[in-house]
């Protein structure tokens, strides 16, 4: 059955039970739901609506933030890399790589996250802070987490490109700063380790087209005939260990 259908089924079933129900002289009130835009000169009701947009804003914003400031960024680059060096066009599933991306990253930066609800949403829940300072307190252990693994050349580079004074220490970099150094800083990690998981397949490709050339059969693809050898390898030295326990490892 259709949604359509049901949701007509059940308005239906509803018009009837209200119809016997007031025959019987009494009545039952279905619920309202309504939501009201006026204007105020309330100077706090005015803040209220400032901060309840921003907090929307975050939210539609989540998911980029949450690739560009953490360590997902470098784990799917390298998954992408593995899969294509593999040969496998249909598995694992582009799905199947991004949730288990996600929960690395939620292992990857569990400390960090314990450190943002210490400092920064548990007192703000407690109301013994504001919201700027809950700010303050919270960006610092992300900054932390980015400022060990970004390079000094790409910070460089962005504070080259605003124009700014170069600080005296890292601190006073702005956010903004920041976190465009530590996206392209994971981007070429993520591919230097690319680079190294198609060495062992390539060496597969190679000898297998070399088999194939010396037994005459030019007809058939290396490649289809490469690739269990190339699954049978990932398997035989633990691939996805050894991989993910590389990757957990590379960050500071």
């Amino acid at each position: 059955m259709k949604i359509s259908n049901l949701i007509i089924l059940i308005t239906v079933c509803l018009l009837i039970i209200s119809t016997e129900v007031k025959a019987q002289g009494t009545t039952v009130p279905l619920p309202k739901i309504g939501i009201d835009i006026g204007t105020s000169d309330n100077p706090k009701d005015v803040s209220v609506t400032l901060q309840v947009l921003l907090l929307m804003t975050i939210l539609s914003l989540a998911p980029s933030i949450m690739i560009m400031t953490t360590a997902y960024l470098r784990i799917i680059i390298i998954f992408h890399f593995l899969k294509s060096a593999m040969g496998t066009q249909q598995m694992p599933p582009s799905q199947l790589l991004a949730g288990t991306a996600l929960f690395i990253t939620f292992f990857v930066m569990a400390p960090t996250w314990n450190k943002v609800n210490d400092n920064a949403i548990k007192p703000l829940m407690d109301g013994k802070i504001q919201v700027s300072e809950a700010y303050d307190k919270g960006i610092e252990p992300i900054r932390e987490f980015m400022f060990n693994n970004v390079r000094d050349e790409d910070l460089e580079l962005f504070i080259n490109l605003a124009n700014l004074n170069r600080p005296n220490n890292r601190t006073e970099l702005p956010t903004y700063i920041v976190i465009p150094a530590f996206v392209i800083s994971e981007m070429r990690v993520g591919f230097i380790i690319g680079f190294f998981l198609f060495i062992p397949f390539l060496m597969v490709d190679m000898i297998i087209a070399s088999i194939l050339m010396s037994m005459g059969m030019m007809m058939l693809p290396p490649m289809l005939v490469s690739l269990p050898f190339k699954i049978l390898l990932f398997v035989l030295v633990d691939g996805w260990n050894l991989i993910i326990g590389s990757v957990v490892r590379s960050f500071s």
